[in-house]
């Protein structure tokens, strides 16, 4: 099994979408029905990252996510240097500070034998960079656990149907917790507590997040205490502070859980912060 040498067709471009700007699909021109093995044949994973100057911050991270997951829903491996020679070649014809996405999956694949080998596709996408709003979030939790959750798969109909839930509700996002009322995750974030002494990571299944990650390494790096236990949702309570990452977002304070109300420290938060950007930007 190997990427797929094909290209597809030009499609015109929608600048006007903020969600969507230009593809390529195995680095060359893409035309709409080259989705639809996406949109019918919903398989796949991907990653995102926010690009300055053809920088990104966790790029191996990155790199790594794709490679193993790609082992995982497809048993084959990646060619990381051809898929990065593609990301560059999408982010150069694109000067300045946008978002990032590299999708694979694969147009061969059937539905009917989906242990078949089938080459796989590598989509790249631009868009306008995501903002990083920083108002504190206010969360309702729903008990509720991803499928494959180390994987960041294409299979996100749950996420965003649990985010306009609690959205109706008066909250701004959903957070998860599985069949031990463990809390796990957010819908599109990772979350974190601060006791007051240390900062602590759920660790109940979840995706493993790059901005996660980077935070973690950043703290390690200044000496600030780090641990990862089981947070029950009854234990909320016992947390100064709290706060969701992703890679639009490296740092949101969050204000409540459900009734459960948490301090805005904003020198924690500017903490958080500074210890993300510790981390070094990588050429693509």
């Amino acid at each position: 099994m190997d990427i797929s040498d094909t290209p597809a067709r030009s499609a015109p471009r929608n600048s006007a979408s903020p969600l969507f700007q230009r593809s390529e699909l195995n680095g060359g021109p893409v035309e709409a029905e080259d989705f639809g093995a996406l949109a019918l044949f919903n398989y796949g994973h991907f990653t995102s990252m926010q690009v300055s100057d053809g920088r990104v911050r966790g790029l191996d991270l990155h790199m790594d996510r794709l490679k193993s997951a790609t082992r995982e829903l497809f048993a084959t491996s990646l060619d990381v240097d051809r898929v990065r020679n593609w990301m560059r070649s999408i982010v150069d014809a694109e000067p300045g500070t946008f978002s990032l996405r590299v999708t694979v999956f694969s147009r061969a694949m059937r539905r009917e034998a989906t242990a078949e080998p089938a080459l796989i596709d590598v989509l790249t996408t631009i868009a306008p960079p995501r903002g990083g709003d920083k108002t504190p979030m206010r969360l309702k939790s729903f008990r509720y656990e991803r499928a494959l959750p180390h994987v960041k798969h294409v299979g996100t109909f749950a996420l965003f149907h649990h985010r306009r839930l609690a959205q109706r509700e008066g909250f701004g996002d959903a957070l998860f917790v599985d069949s031990q009322n463990r809390v796990s995750e957010a819908s599109v974030w990772n979350i974190g507590f601060f006791d007051g002494s240390r900062v602590v990571w759920p660790n109940a299944p979840a995706l493993k997040g790059i901005s996660m990650q980077l935070l973690d390494e950043g703290l390690r790096s200044r000496g600030i205490k780090r641990a990862s236990v089981n947070i029950g949702r009854a234990e909320l309570g016992n947390y100064r502070s709290a706060f969701l990452t992703n890679s639009s977002c490296p740092v949101r304070p969050i204000a409540a859980i459900d009734g459960v109300d948490f301090v805005v420290d904003h020198d924690f938060t500017a903490l958080l912060e500074e210890s993300y950007a510790a981390n070094p930007c990588q050429q693509i």
